[in-house]
């Protein structure tokens, strides 16, 4: 029995195929896994400060001080830790509570062109870390946690924009912020948001990214400083080898995690004492 003959050409082709398939199979597999799912769709990239912000106009009486609480945290473990100016300002003896009846004396530094305050006491609790340059995305949550009212509570947002902040009498400034519509809290907790001013303003890594400052109730809004002045006010207080670990916080759990925070005093009530 003979077997046709054939082309010489066929031969050189399936000669080719096998060294392909030969050197395919030897190549090393180092492509990356897919992406991980969002669980969060992030909107447009926020944008740098411009003239043509929205602005909301405040009024700061020229008043005597009157007596207040606020939040603040930790960012230094040897402590240091940031409030809002305004909860501080005209406040001889500020303090932070520590439980069990007691409370911590600070001093106080101000910030000039931001309402930021940094609190110095003998030691401190651990610090959370700080990403206030981290990129910010239209929509993305946020978590406020804090003492509301003067009560443990916390609240969550999302971020709809840049906002100038017109303050007029004490203080007058205009002060870029950012808005961030309120979209849960404290079960049960109705009403201002008074007290909540200081209170960081957590991403979902527990990172800081700013200061709750301020809230409009009837738009249900919140604000809070802007990476523009905030950075500047906050600058070389954290040191990069700082020991500093966020904890990932979502809708699911954020008030455990803001239960653990004041737990361990890396939030805490700011008072004004006055005897």
């Amino acid at each position: 029995m003979r077997f046709p003959h054939l082309p010489d050409w066929t031969i050189y082709a399936a000669v080719i195929g096998a060294l392909l398939i030969v050197s395919l199979g030897r190549r090393e597999k180092a492509d990356a896994p897919h992406a991980p799912e969002d669980d969060e769709a992030h909107g447009a990239l926020l944008g740098p400060v411009t003239p043509f912000d929205p602005s909301v106009t405040v009024f700061a009486p020229d008043a005597p001080f009157q007596p207040s609480s606020g939040t603040a945290f930790s960012i230094a473990g040897d402590g240091r830790w940031v409030t809002a100016r305004h909860v501080v300002e005209g406040c001889r003896r500020p303090a932070l509570v520590i439980g069990g009846g007691r409370a911590l004396a600070a001093d106080v530094r101000l910030a000039e062109r931001a309402d930021v305050a940094l609190l110095l006491t003998e030691g401190g609790p651990p610090a959370l870390p700080v990403a206030a340059q981290a990129p910010l995305h239209k929509g993305q949550r946020a978590f406020h946690p804090g003492f509301p009212q003067g009560h443990p509570g916390e609240v969550a947002s999302r971020l709809l924009g840049r906002e100038t902040l017109k303050v007029r009498g004490r203080g007058e400034r205009d002060e870029p912020v950012l808005a961030w519509a309120e979209s849960g809290r404290t079960k049960g907790l109705k009403g201002t948001l008074s007290g909540l001013s200081g209170a960081p303003v957590l991403d979902g890594r527990g990172r800081v990214l700013g200061v709750t400052i301020a809230e409009a109730p009837r738009r249900g809004l919140i604000y809070t400083t802007a990476p523009d002045t905030f950075v500047p006010a906050i600058r070389g207080e954290q040191r990069a080898d700082e020991k500093a670990l966020g904890e990932a916080v979502n809708t699911a759990n954020y008030g455990q995690v803001a239960d653990r925070l004041r737990r361990d005093l890396r939030v805490a009530q700011v008072v004004c004492l006055t005897a």
